[in-house]
């Protein structure tokens, strides 16, 4: 899986007004006089050096939940190169997944035998190697089984290549943290985390500084929003908003192993269509009237419904940090 961003339509912030500040004096030739000195504000993230984050192939994320708004890491790396989060602990303290698995794995150490009189007379015969028909299956059965194992390699050699996401997580929860310095202050801490195993982690921790903690447009996503939009009917749903949550849902379910909320997103879900007749709609074009209709026919209330589900499993496996 490559990086799954879209292009995002991207607003820049607007310098304060100084309500104090003198009216420019007007000259008769130039206009306006230039001031002797231009006090600096606020600049858009865009003006950060990004040299460091593209070298070292890391990106800081800023993610508003419903519990606040935090940063954190986010790498995309080949899934053979990473050992996924290990969720052993997060599960057990969960009560309700964790009598689930106990249920799974009992019904997995059940064995069911069934055994047909008809059947079990021609195993006890079919010792014979002379046996047409033991001949036949027997041969059937390795070629078989040959070619499934040899497509098994191959569709295991393309997973392991693809590209998966991966964030500062430990234990299988995001860390979140409030504040850039309190994040840097982390990772140069060098406690235990899943971006650890990443061959530029080092020395990420040896160069980051608080200012360098300054997310792109595009890897900023406001979770936090989705479902009151939803729940503004069709023509309030914002189709930048909701198509950034469900890249970055899809991605944090991944990384964090929550396959609930995989599977609601998952290709064909209701989820998913919202997903595809958004996109339509922002592409335009002869796309954009299909991708209206597609919309008109999904319920607010169920899509509503779904991401709160969406979000409030996300928030339950987040670590806050000050």
């Amino acid at each position: 899986m490559g990086n799954p961003k879209h292009t995002e339509v991207s607003v820049a912030r607007q310098s304060p007004q100084r309500p104090d500040a003198d009216e420019p004096e007007l000259d008769d030739t130039t206009g306006a006089a230039e001031p002797d000195e231009v006090e600096e504000t606020d600049r858009p993230s865009a003006s950060v050096d990004r040299s460091l984050w593209d070298e070292l192939r890391i990106d800081p994320v800023e993610i508003a939940l419903p519990a606040g708004t935090g940063f954190t890491l986010r790498a995309y790396r080949p899934a053979s190169s990473l050992t996924p989060t290990d969720v052993t602990e997060r599960d057990q303290d969960d009560p309700f997944l964790a009598r689930r698995q106990a249920i799974e794995e009992e019904e997995d150490d059940e064995t069911v035998v069934i055994l047909d009189e008809e059947l079990a007379e021609e195993f006890a015969a079919g010792d014979d190697d002379e046996s047409p028909r033991r001949r036949r299956d027997g041969a059937a059965d390795t070629d078989t089984d040959t070619a499934d194992d040899e497509a098994d390699e191959d569709g295991a050699d393309e997973a392991d290549d693809e590209e998966v996401p991966v964030f500062l997580s430990n234990r299988g929860r995001l860390l979140l943290f409030k504040t850039p310095e309190s994040l840097v202050t982390f990772i140069r801490s060098g406690a235990p985390n899943d971006l650890s195993q990443l061959d530029s982690w080092n020395e990420l921790s040896e160069r980051v500084e608080p200012a360098d903690i300054a997310p792109l447009d595009e890897d900023t996503y406001e979770l936090d929003l989705v479902v009151e939009n939803l729940r503004g009917g069709h023509d309030a749903w914002d189709s930048t908003l909701l198509i950034e949550a469900g890249e970055v849902a899809r991605d944090l379910s991944y990384a964090l192993r929550l396959p609930a909320v995989l599977d609601m997103l998952s290709a064909g879900s209701s989820l998913d269509d919202l997903d595809e007749a958004l996109r339509a709609t922002a592409n335009g074009g002869i796309g954009a009237f299909m991708g209206r209709r597609r919309l008109k026919k999904i319920g607010a209330q169920t899509a509503s419904l779904g991401w709160r589900t969406i979000v409030g499993k996300i928030s339950a496996v987040v670590d806050w940090r000050d």
